[in-house]
């Protein structure tokens, strides 16, 4: 059984007991369950729901393993060649790692 759910704006494939690393949640603290409610499809052994948009009572219970987990460093660099012209930005996404504890549909 997976679920695809929508969390702060990415879709995301859901299974019991899969890690997922999505975009910083605030206010999460290290033990504790959210629950995402926008469930857009959910595949139970071939038995498909598609919502419309999202599949009424449906939830992902999650629960958070590390509030802040950062990414990889990005470096973007921007040159234009004889005209003096270069610039170095970069930057540091951060993340949340949650596990999925259930899938209810």
């Amino acid at each position: 059984m997976y679920a695809i759910v929508e969390i702060n704006g990415q879709q995301f494939k859901a299974e019991e007991g899969k890690k997922l690393f999505v975009h910083h949640i605030k206010d999460a603290e290290a033990g504790k369950t959210v629950e995402f409610d926008k469930v857009l499809l959910i595949d139970n052994n071939g038995a498909v729901k598609v919502g419309a948009p999202t599949v009424s009572g449906a939830k992902v219970v999650v629960e958070i393993v590390n509030p802040l987990v950062k990414g990889d460093k990005v470096i973007v660099f921007k040159m234009k060649r004889r005209k003096d012209y270069r610039v170095k930005n970069g930057h540091r996404a951060q993340f949340t790692e949650v596990t999925i504890k259930s899938i209810n549909a």
